[in-house]
């Protein structure tokens, strides 16, 4: 089959990877991609977010499978374009994406399925938001109503601080804070059936030791040695099967990637958020781990053909990813940097360690230049968390790139348990 991946990212490196891997994949394409997704796949310039754009040019190369990665493509309609042309499309309408798209209507959506999530007022005005933080009182969790690539959230002791954020938002969700550690589980669904895949623990905070701020993700690890083995069956039944239920009773069926930010409290598992995508990093470290091919896959959950699936397969092996971010990162990232060593990680750490390239270009003389905030993602996989990390870190003291930061602490804990 061809297939067609949208986005440019880490997260479309993965997919790309693993898309390249698979025997029934014919040819590969991926719009716009970026310099290392150009190494598996044919890359297009296009305009990720028009969706007449989009489905042209999945026509123009006879795509039978197109596969949105990012959020915002999703909450454009982009996947509509796409199926309105008669291709089968992994993601979902851009109705069902506002689960990713508006806090508030996840929140709606919870409500009506019953789903465990944290206790939330939605503020429009000033007055509303004092009351809501005086409700709550501290930590204050704050959360832009829309999409902030991962950054819309503040979390703070500040009362100040969350006030400021909350302003600066048109529309703002203001929750209980939820104690626990979080993990991340994706799912695959064909808007009926629902294929949970591994769960994984991605780090948000810039700084080793949760400190700094809120960024995309700087690294993720799977499996967790320390959750529950029961965790994937619990969610599956109180959180994504009545999530799907819900939004095929409301004429708004979810078809794609199901993501679900949960948090492991002293009172049982709640929702943080939903995405309607894979998330960035924790795909990497995921799809590391996934043996069954992925197109086959993806397609049933196009096709509406996901109880036809055999169930996933799954290597034993532990998977850690490390982001190398650029210098500033997460405020304005300075681009344009060279990136050496990439060579080296090929030469010497494959196929236990490899990079997935974020924010590249290749430069006029062919070099990797910085083009993002987060540049690259180092995964490395091993027999247990501890080789993994290893392997990962030792493949990131490889590659230069001035100014670089990356966390030294990814999965360290889960390693020690």
């Amino acid at each position: 089959m061809k297939v067609l991946v949208i986005g440019g990212g880490a997260r479309e490196h993965a997919l790309c990877r693993s898309l390249s891997l698979d025997p029934d994949v014919t040819a590969l394409h991926c719009a716009p991609g970026n310099a290392g997704i150009a190494e598996v796949a044919e890359l297009h310039p296009v305009d990720q977010l028009d969706g007449a754009a989009v489905a042209a040019l999945a026509t123009e190369l006879g795509a039978e499978l197109v596969v949105v990665g990012p959020e915002a493509p999703l909450v454009a309609g982009v996947a509509d374009a796409v199926r309105a042309a008669g291709i089968p499309v992994f993601g979902p309408s851009q109705e069902a994406a506002q689960l990713e798209g508006s806090k508030a209507f996840a929140k709606d959506v919870m409500a009506g399925a019953g789903v465990p999530t944290a206790r939330s007022y939605v503020c429009t005005t000033p007055a509303e938001i004092d009351e809501a933080l005086d409700a709550f009182g501290a930590p204050y969790v704050v959360k832009d109503d829309g999409l902030a690539a991962g950054k819309g959230v503040v979390v703070t002791e500040d009362v100040e601080v969350a006030r400021a954020h909350a302003l600066a938002c048109d529309r703002v969700v203001i929750e209980e804070y939820l104690d626990g550690p979080e993990v991340s589980l994706f799912a695959i669904t064909d808007g009926t059936t629902v294929l949970p895949l591994k769960p994984a623990q991605d780090f948000k905070r810039a700084l080793d030791g949760d400190e700094g701020p809120n960024t995309g993700g700087m690294g993720a690890y799977s499996p967790l040695p320390w959750a529950d083995p029961k965790l994937v069956d619990e969610v599956l039944e109180t959180v994504l099967q009545p999530t799907v239920d819900e939004l095929r009773r409301r004429g708004t069926p979810f078809s794609g990637l199901l993501y679900a930010g949960l948090a492991i409290t002293s009172r049982g598992v709640r929702v943080i958020e939903f995405n309607a995508r894979f998330g960035d990093p924790e795909t990497q470290v995921v799809l590391a781990r996934l043996k069954t091919p992925l197109a086959g896959v993806l397609l049933n959950s196009a096709n509406g053909t996901l109880d036809d699936q055999a169930p996933l397969s799954w290597s034993d092996d532990a998977a850690v990813t490390v982001v190398v971010a650029s210098h500033n990162y997460p405020g304005t990232p300075r681009t344009g940097d060279p990136i050496e060593g990439l060579d080296e990680v090929a030469e010497k750490d494959a196929p236990h360690a490899y990079v997935l390239h974020a924010g590249t270009k290749r430069g006029e003389d062919g070099a990797v230049l910085s083009a993002g905030g987060r540049v690259l993602s180092v995964t490395a996989t091993g027999s247990d968390l501890a080789q993994a990390r290893e392997r990962a870190y030792a493949a990131v003291g490889r590659i230069r790139l001035d100014g670089s930061q990356h966390r030294t602490d990814i999965a360290r804990k889960a390693a020690e348990a």
